[in-house]
Protein backbone atom coordinates (compact mmCIF):
# COMPACT_ATOMS: atom_id res chain seq x y z
CA UNK A 1 0.00 0.00 0.00
CA UNK A 2 1.35 3.05 -0.88
CA UNK A 3 1.43 5.87 1.90
CA UNK A 4 -0.16 9.35 1.68
CA UNK A 5 2.61 11.99 2.30
CA UNK A 6 0.87 15.51 2.65
CA UNK A 7 2.87 18.40 1.37
CA UNK A 8 4.99 20.75 4.11
CA UNK A 9 4.00 24.17 4.74
CA UNK A 10 6.44 26.97 4.55
CA UNK A 11 7.31 26.71 7.92
CA UNK A 12 8.47 23.59 7.21
CA UNK A 13 11.36 23.89 5.00
CA UNK A 14 14.24 26.72 4.76
CA UNK A 15 13.57 29.50 2.36
CA UNK A 16 16.47 28.10 -0.22
CA UNK A 17 13.95 25.01 -0.59
CA UNK A 18 11.34 26.67 -1.84
CA UNK A 19 12.51 26.62 -5.67
CA UNK A 20 12.71 22.43 -5.30
CA UNK A 21 9.20 23.02 -4.07
CA UNK A 22 7.47 24.84 -6.34
CA UNK A 23 8.36 22.00 -8.84
CA UNK A 24 6.29 19.38 -6.51
CA UNK A 25 2.46 18.99 -6.93
CA UNK A 26 1.07 19.87 -4.06
CA UNK A 27 -2.03 18.17 -4.50
CA UNK A 28 -0.73 14.46 -5.37
CA UNK A 29 1.41 11.53 -3.66
CA UNK A 30 5.22 12.30 -2.69
CA UNK A 31 5.38 8.78 -3.21
CA UNK A 32 3.44 8.20 -6.32
CA UNK A 33 6.04 11.18 -7.59
CA UNK A 34 8.47 9.71 -6.74
CA UNK A 35 7.98 6.62 -8.83
CA UNK A 36 6.79 8.57 -11.45
CA UNK A 37 9.84 10.75 -11.95
CA UNK A 38 11.86 8.09 -11.22
CA UNK A 39 10.65 6.16 -14.77
CA UNK A 40 10.58 9.81 -16.73
CA UNK A 41 14.53 10.56 -15.22
CA UNK A 42 15.31 6.99 -16.35
CA UNK A 43 14.00 7.10 -19.68
CA UNK A 44 15.23 10.72 -20.41
CA UNK A 45 18.92 9.57 -19.66
CA UNK A 46 18.85 6.11 -21.21
CA UNK A 47 17.46 8.04 -25.01
CA UNK A 48 21.07 9.90 -24.64
CA UNK A 49 24.29 9.35 -26.26
CA UNK A 50 27.09 8.99 -24.18
CA UNK A 51 28.52 12.07 -26.07
CA UNK A 52 25.49 13.86 -25.19
CA UNK A 53 25.86 12.74 -21.76
CA UNK A 54 29.21 14.38 -21.09
CA UNK A 55 28.43 17.42 -22.81
CA UNK A 56 28.57 20.67 -20.89
CA UNK A 57 26.65 24.04 -22.21
CA UNK A 58 29.36 26.01 -20.52
CA UNK A 59 33.52 24.76 -19.86
CA UNK A 60 32.41 25.21 -16.30
CA UNK A 61 29.21 23.39 -16.09
CA UNK A 62 28.82 20.08 -15.06
CA UNK A 63 28.06 17.40 -17.73
CA UNK A 64 24.34 15.60 -17.91
CA UNK A 65 26.35 12.67 -16.49
CA UNK A 66 27.97 14.58 -13.29
CA UNK A 67 24.29 16.46 -12.62
CA UNK A 68 22.61 12.50 -12.52
CA UNK A 69 25.01 11.39 -9.74
CA UNK A 70 24.46 14.77 -8.19
CA UNK A 71 21.04 14.09 -7.75
CA UNK A 72 21.98 10.86 -6.45
CA UNK A 73 24.53 12.24 -3.64
CA UNK A 74 21.54 14.63 -2.74
CA UNK A 75 19.01 12.10 -2.50
CA UNK A 76 21.57 9.63 -0.38
CA UNK A 77 22.18 12.87 2.05
CA UNK A 78 18.72 13.90 2.29
CA UNK A 79 17.48 10.65 3.03
CA UNK A 80 19.81 10.11 5.45
CA UNK A 81 18.72 13.13 6.76
CA UNK A 82 15.10 12.64 6.67
CA UNK A 83 16.03 8.97 8.74
CA UNK A 84 17.38 11.06 11.62
CA UNK A 85 14.85 13.44 11.56
CA UNK A 86 12.50 10.69 11.89
CA UNK A 87 13.97 9.14 14.19
CA UNK A 88 14.12 12.14 16.36
CA UNK A 89 17.82 12.53 16.26
CA UNK A 90 18.26 16.04 17.63
CA UNK A 91 22.31 16.65 16.27
CA UNK A 92 22.60 18.85 14.05
CA UNK A 93 23.55 17.21 10.87
CA UNK A 94 26.66 18.77 8.81
CA UNK A 95 25.78 20.38 5.08
CA UNK A 96 28.15 18.98 2.11
CA UNK A 97 29.81 20.85 -0.56
CA UNK A 98 28.53 19.37 -4.05
CA UNK A 99 31.38 20.84 -5.83
CA UNK A 100 33.63 18.65 -3.98
CA UNK A 101 31.37 16.05 -4.21
CA UNK A 102 31.32 16.39 -7.76
CA UNK A 103 34.92 16.95 -8.21
CA UNK A 104 35.67 13.49 -6.28
CA UNK A 105 32.99 11.94 -7.39
CA UNK A 106 35.30 9.97 -10.53
CA UNK A 107 32.00 10.14 -12.89
CA UNK A 108 33.88 10.47 -15.95
CA UNK A 109 34.79 6.36 -15.37
CA UNK A 110 31.29 5.13 -14.63
CA UNK A 111 29.28 3.76 -17.06
CA UNK A 112 25.92 5.39 -17.32
CA UNK A 113 24.39 1.93 -16.88
CA UNK A 114 26.30 1.71 -13.75
CA UNK A 115 24.80 5.14 -12.32
CA UNK A 116 21.15 4.01 -13.62
CA UNK A 117 21.55 1.34 -11.26
CA UNK A 118 22.55 3.48 -8.26
CA UNK A 119 19.76 6.05 -9.30
CA UNK A 120 17.30 3.21 -9.73
CA UNK A 121 18.35 1.42 -6.28
CA UNK A 122 18.58 4.55 -4.52
CA UNK A 123 15.19 5.88 -5.10
CA UNK A 124 13.28 2.38 -4.09
CA UNK A 125 15.13 2.76 -1.12
CA UNK A 126 13.98 5.88 -0.81
CA UNK A 127 10.50 5.22 -1.33
CA UNK A 128 10.32 2.78 0.82
CA UNK A 129 11.96 4.74 3.56
CA UNK A 130 9.16 7.23 2.98
CA UNK A 131 6.57 4.63 2.93
CA UNK A 132 7.37 2.94 6.04
CA UNK A 133 7.40 6.51 8.32
CA UNK A 134 4.48 6.82 10.42
CA UNK A 135 2.39 10.26 10.58
CA UNK A 136 4.00 11.44 13.39
CA UNK A 137 7.79 10.63 12.37
CA UNK A 138 6.98 12.60 9.07
CA UNK A 139 6.02 15.32 11.46
CA UNK A 140 9.41 15.41 13.21
CA UNK A 141 11.32 18.52 12.84
CA UNK A 142 15.44 18.14 12.53
CA UNK A 143 18.39 20.64 12.26
CA UNK A 144 21.07 19.82 9.17
CA UNK A 145 23.67 22.48 8.08
CA UNK A 146 21.96 25.23 10.64
CA UNK A 147 18.16 24.52 8.84
CA UNK A 148 15.37 23.50 10.29
CA UNK A 149 13.23 21.23 8.27
CA UNK A 150 10.58 18.50 8.98
CA UNK A 151 11.08 14.99 7.72
CA UNK A 152 8.28 14.90 4.94
CA UNK A 153 9.95 18.67 3.91
CA UNK A 154 13.05 16.55 2.92
CA UNK A 155 11.30 14.10 0.67
CA UNK A 156 9.77 17.03 -1.29
CA UNK A 157 13.11 18.57 -1.27
CA UNK A 158 14.53 15.14 -2.80
CA UNK A 159 11.53 15.21 -5.42
CA UNK A 160 12.19 18.78 -6.49
CA UNK A 161 15.38 19.11 -6.49
CA UNK A 162 15.35 16.38 -8.99
CA UNK A 163 12.77 18.02 -10.93
CA UNK A 164 14.86 21.07 -10.61
CA UNK A 165 18.22 19.15 -12.17
CA UNK A 166 16.39 17.87 -14.96
CA UNK A 167 14.42 20.92 -16.09
CA UNK A 168 18.18 22.18 -16.07
CA UNK A 169 18.86 19.43 -18.88
CA UNK A 170 16.25 20.02 -21.02
CA UNK A 171 16.42 23.52 -21.30
CA UNK A 172 19.91 24.30 -20.93
CA UNK A 173 21.75 21.25 -22.39
CA UNK A 174 18.96 19.58 -24.70
CA UNK A 175 18.13 22.84 -26.53
CA UNK A 176 21.96 23.37 -27.28
CA UNK A 177 22.45 20.07 -28.63
CA UNK A 178 19.47 20.37 -30.91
Amino acid sequence: MTKYVEFPSQDEYPIYAEMYMKLVKKDGSLIDQLRTSLYKTKELIKSLSNEELMYRYEEDKWSIKEILVHIIDDERIYGYRALSFARNDKTNLPGFEQEDYNFFSDTSGRSIENIIEEYETLRLSTISLFNGFSNKSLERVGTANGNKASTRALGYHILGHELHHIKIIEDLYLKNLG
